[in-house]
């Protein structure tokens, strides 16, 4: 009979050889590459990538095969990207999008570009509080993606490609290398060579209508000085046309709604009466492309969206002073908020936001889906 003190002997060499095998695989195993062939518009400004989640061309990768598996999902039909399509901006054309339980949801699809600047609390209500955490959620929700974190570790594990993938890039395949590969996929996805980018760069000329437009657009009226302006750079927020970074001045109330039937918004979030009807200040980027508009999709149209800037607004106890007290017109508003634009201007401000749209952002093959590459390897 082999002694007790044999089998500790035993033991410890085991666990000492599975250690050295350990490190020696650890040692040897390639670093992730740092990423250093994407450009950051410096117009842009200041922005921050999660120290434990650098960007690496190994999680991108990664990150934009997950992006667009069904798998992500419990019936296997809905991924990522059929809320999120590139040819519209990664939104979907729909009222409000419809995952795995076939009930529309309660939000448009936001569009997902230039998600390293503008508010870092994600989703229309700011429940988010980074784009790591905004990768799961949607996989979790029984009417979104209605998948089970274990089950859907379970399925990825069988894949040799994500064996590889997951390897080369975190390690191992669990939940938090998941939702880092989904994020930093997300993280390139950077729209700058609109028409308005390249007219920012001095290469092209925008046209007279175009022009009205922009001016317009980053105007905020003022009848003192026979200013007149579209009020939308208030909180469309300088070149990308976003909303304030800083804690919640992203969020705002613009006027869909009276007191009677003022949604929760950013209320659900915070908790605090001031925030309710405040939703997420979305992006103006490829906003032709995107409709249709507000976070219930509720308008089918731009024209629509300026008609109710231009006299659809409704009073509540949280809207937007800076909606409320905008008129170009001099006479002093009372029960009725309207911008007062003439229906050429409207027409300018159309023009201008139609420069917005990036045609390589849409067909960058970059963020296309992976599984057709894989097909046509085949």
């Amino acid at each position: 009979m082999v002694s007790n003190k044999k089998i500790i002997i035993a033991a410890v060499l085991l666990a000492a050889l599975l250690s050295a095998i350990f490190a020696y695989y650890k040692h040897n195993q390639p670093a992730p590459t740092q990423l250093a062939d994407i450009t950051f518009p410096f117009v842009f400004g200041r922005f921050q990538i999660p120290q434990d989640n650098p960007l690496t061309l190994e999680s991108i990768k990664l990150g934009r095969r997950l992006f667009y598996d069904p798998r992500l999902s419990s019936n296997n039909k809905v991924s990522c990207a059929t809320c999120h399509k590139q040819h519209l901006a990664f939104t979907d054309g729909l009222s409000r999008s419809v995952g795995v339980s076939g009930k529309p949801l309660k939000f448009n699809a936001m569009s997902l570009s230039n998600l390293l600047w503008g508010p870092q609390h994600f989703f229309w209500n700011g429940r988010s509080p980074s784009l790591e955490d905004q990768a799961l959620q949607p996989i979790q929700h029984m009417d979104e993606m209605g998948q089970d974190l274990n089950e859907l570790i379970d399925e990825l594990e069988q894949d040799e490609t994500y064996q590889v993938l997951f390897k080369q890039a975190y390690g191992s395949i669990n939940s938090i290398a998941i939702a880092n590969a989904l994020a930093n996929f997300q993280r390139t996805l950077i729209s700058s060579n609109s028409k308005y980018d390249q007219y920012l760069r001095g290469e092209v000329l925008l046209t007279p209508l175009e022009e009205l437009g922009r001016k317009l657009f980053t105007a905020h009226p003022d009848t003192k000085a026979s200013l007149r302006g579209g009020n939308c750079i208030d909180c469309h927020s300088q070149f990308l046309t976003s909303g304030f970074s800083t804690f919640y001045d992203g969020f705002s109330n613009n006027g869909l709604n009276s007191d009677d039937d003022l949604p929760a918004g950013l209320f659900s979030v915070t908790g605090k009466e001031e925030h309710r009807g405040l939703f997420k200040t979305p992006t103006l980027r490829n906003i032709a492309v995107t409709g249709p508009y507000m976070h219930d999709g509720r308008f089918e149209t731009l024209a629509e969206v300026l008609q109710h800037y231009n006299g659809g607004i409704k009073r509540s106890k949280t809207l937007s002073p800076l909606i409320a007290e905008a008129d170009n017109s001099p006479k002093a508003q009372q029960d009725h908020i309207s911008l007062n634009l003439t229906p050429d201007e409207e027409k300018a401000i159309i023009a201008f936001l139609h420069t917005l749209t990036d045609e390589s952002f849409l067909t960058n093959k970059q963020f296309s889906n992976p599984f057709n590459e894989d097909n046509e390897h085949e």
